[in-house]
């Protein structure tokens, strides 16, 4: 037989019985006349019979040509899929660096523009327009630097961007502390922006508006806590609070963080008194387990 399987043992005298020894799986290719190249399966067995010292070959032939150009063309679609995903990784991986690069640039621009400007109220504002590009350039160079391209980790990008808040913000005259707890935990990359964009705001105004005049110990605490699914973030202060300073509650920072809030299904609490301001954003139920700043 040219191609097909060969009948199985069972079809054979009963009087015979194969000995241990066995070939199975032997894969050979052939030019066949009229049916051309196959691939063929082999297995053999020595068949010995009780009335003759004949020994016989038992040869089984199973055509797997089609099987063979099957599994062929999976690898070499497997391989092909793999060779694109990691194209569209090196290239998403470009991608944020040039982003990054580019937020930073801009936040450059803000930064000498507000330089140059004279009114005060202008250089105000885009000093805040540059923390909050910064804000998105840290998720980016996260993202950059991260395993996952869609991911955040919450917890080492807080640090890092407060860092940064209170390098260009705080000034000599006025030393605040800004510091954070953030537990373990991943966002991603869009929702890690509209966090940082909060803490952002928030941070912005505690060191604008908690410390008007100069305070021994003046403190500024970010704290991120997780369970599960849901999270708290609180940024607070120990300063002269709200009701002391009369700020309104109004204006760009704060449409930011309500909208900000809205789009990441949170809500925010507000506690202000004589000894400082404290703002919380929730996601769905979450019980604090940290006091706040004193």
């Amino acid at each position: 037989m040219a191609s097909g399987t060969f009948p199985p043992f069972g079809c054979y005298s009963r009087r015979s019985s194969p000995e241990k020894t066995a070939m199975d799986g032997f894969e050979v290719e052939h030019d066949f006349p009229q049916i051309g190249r196959r691939t063929m399966l082999l297995n053999a067995r020595k068949v010995l019979y009780d009335h003759s010292s004949a020994i016989t070959i038992l040869l089984a032939f199973n055509d797997i040509t089609a099987r063979r150009v099957i599994e062929k063309e999976k690898e070499e679609l497997l391989k092909r899929t793999e060779d694109l995903l990691n194209q569209k990784d090196v290239l998403l991986r470009e991608m944020e660096h040039r982003v990054a690069n580019s937020l930073q640039i801009i936040a450059s621009i803000l930064l000498l523009k507000a330089r140059n400007v004279t009114s005060e109220e202008t250089r105000q504002h885009l000093k805040d327009a540059h923390q909050r590009v910064l804000s998105v350039a840290e998720v980016q160079r996260h993202l950059h630097t991260s395993a996952g391209v869609d991911e955040i980790d919450v917890g080492s990008y807080l640090p890092k961007l407060c860092s940064s808040l209170a390098s260009s913000m705080v000034g000599e005259a006025q030393p605040i502390a800004v510091n954070v707890t953030a537990e373990d935990g991943r966002m991603d990359s869009q929702r890690a922006v509209s966090l940082g964009l909060i803490v952002t705001e928030l941070v912005l105004n505690a060191i604008k508006y908690a410390f008007p005049t100069e305070r021994a110990g003046a403190r500024i605490q970010v704290t991120y806590e997780t369970a599960g699914s849901d999270w708290k973030l609180t940024v607070s202060d120990n300063g002269i609070g709200k009701i002391a300073n009369d700020v309104p509650n109004t204006g760009l920072g704060t449409a930011i963080v309500e909208a900000l809030v809205k789009q990441l299904e949170a809500r925010v609490d507000v506690v202000s008194d004589a000894d400082g301001t404290s703002v919380s954003v929730t996601r769905a139920t979450f019980t604090s387990r940290v006091p706040r700043a004193a």
